[in-house]
């Protein structure tokens, strides 16, 4: 395996957020992804530990160093003991649904599966609900997936992004018999992104491999502005005649000036605020109504969108119209835009990065005349959950506003260790929140 490279800048209080930049120029495949994460400097043991959580027995993970047209590489050796049958994708995403794995790794495996899933589903032409994966729907599938996912949070990367990706030429075998290549699920997947093609007859870039990228690069390009930190080759299965049959992967480190770390190494402001780089998805709408837009809002929510909003417009020729907006992780950006262009029809959707610095903030339940009312408490200010404030209200015959001042004044003087029912400051209820 190829050792990590000093992190530069070399002092931890000046280290930027990961981002890892993967060098399709031989396409990708699950385990070429996992294999390059593991000869960057993710630790095997660390990677294992966290696929511990998955409910599966019988798999085994190893990595061997190879050689592919004269580069060393990694090669991530996944074995299952019985194969699968083949499944459906609800089956596979309750897997992932089901395990105890760290919050980013579960949110990354399931967006890669749906990702799969939905792919399928378009290419046969039947429901995701009903769509069978057959040769994807394997232990070791899961296990590439997951695991590739895993790498990342042990590299404690942030953002993800590609170059071109390679593609081969002539014909794969699969379930459904002799299929073009490259597979018509790959091509579905790397839809939008930029591809460029070899002439060679084999498999370069597989459904695996282009489902986690559809699922987690928010960008195909050159590699991104960074520190290089580390990098890695994953070795595919064979030798290609004329060219190093391996996937690149680069990590770095974004510059961001100084910045202070907590004891995770996770950046933070000494305000105690939590930066985290995210993308905003937009699309300007001239066509489509009110409750579509609403719905979709919602449903961006449901889909793990931050936050999601409209705002009125004027377009070309004085068109009424609004731009729909959605923040996001970066791992979730693809099926969100996805979302948004089947849900209104839009003919494309623009993406950019943003920085946010994220306030520390918890949910309390407190009482107002016996009824639980959630509050949501931060450094500054308290803020009662609108749905339990008018529940509360019908409930105890108070109003909205009175409940509402009740559960902030409760969970206020919960957050600065004395009840709401001792005299308040001289500013009322709310003095002294600066303190919390």
């Amino acid at each position: 395996m190829n050792a990590p490279a000093p992190i530069a800048p070399t002092t931890a209080v000046e280290r930027g957020e990961r981002v890892a930049w993967f060098n399709c120029f031989a396409g990708i495949a699950g385990d070429m992804a996992l294999g390059s994460l593991i000869d960057a400097g993710a630790d095997l043991e660390a990677v294992r530990d966290i696929l511990a959580g998955l409910p599966l027995d019988g798999w085994s993970l190893d990595a061997e160093t190879v050689r592919r047209g004269g580069l060393s590489a990694t090669r991530a050796l996944v074995g299952v003991r019985d194969p699968s049958p083949a499944r459906r994708y609800p089956e596979l995403a309750a897997i992932i649904e089901s395990a105890r794995l760290p919050e980013r790794v579960h949110r990354r495996s399931l967006a890669v599966l749906r990702a799969l899933g939905e792919a399928e589903s378009r290419v046969h032409g039947t429901s995701l609900e009903l769509t069978v994966l057959h040769d994807l729907s394997g232990d070791d599938v899961i296990i590439d997936v997951t695991g590739t996912a895993a790498a990342l949070e042990v590299l404690d990367v942030a953002d993800v992004s590609s170059s071109s990706v390679g593609l081969g030429v002539g014909a794969v075998a699969g379930a459904h018999g002799i299929l073009p290549n490259p597979p018509p699920a790959v091509v579905d997947l790397l839809s939008g992104a930029r591809v460029h093609g070899h002439n060679i007859d084999a498999e370069m870039t597989t459904p695996t491999g282009a489902a986690l990228l559809a699922a987690l690069a928010t960008g195909f390009g050159p590699a991104p502005d960074m520190y290089l930190v580390t990098s890695g080759f994953g070795a595919g299965s064979r030798d290609l005649d004329g060219m190093a049959n391996c996937t690149q992967v680069i990590i770095g480190a974004r510059e961001g000036g100084k910045i202070l770390v907590d004891s995770e190494g996770k950046p933070r402001t000494a305000a105690g605020e939590r930066s985290q780089a995210l993308v905003v998805l937009e699309t300007n709408l001239d066509d489509v109504t009110g409750e579509v837009l609403a719905d979709v809002v919602a449903s961006a929510l449901e889909c793990g969108a931050m936050d999601s909003w409209i705002t009125p417009i004027v377009m070309k020729k004085g068109r009424p119209a609004h731009t729909l907006s959605v923040l996001c992780d970066p791992a979730v950006a693809a099926p969100l835009r996805r979302l948004m262009a089947a849900a209104t029809g839009a003919l494309g959707v623009r993406a950019y990065g943003v920085d946010r610095w994220a306030l520390p903030r918890s949910l309390e339940t407190v009482e107002v005349d016996g009824v639980p009312v959630r509050v949501k408490v931060g450094p500054y200010r308290s803020k009662a959950e609108h749905e339990d404030v008018l529940a509360a209200s019908k409930t105890v015959g108070r109003t909205a506003q009175e409940v509402s001042d009740l559960a902030e004044a409760e969970a206020l003087g919960r957050a600065l260790g004395r009840s709401a029912k001792d005299p308040p400051g001289p500013y009322g209820a709310g003095a002294g929140q600066g303190a919390i």
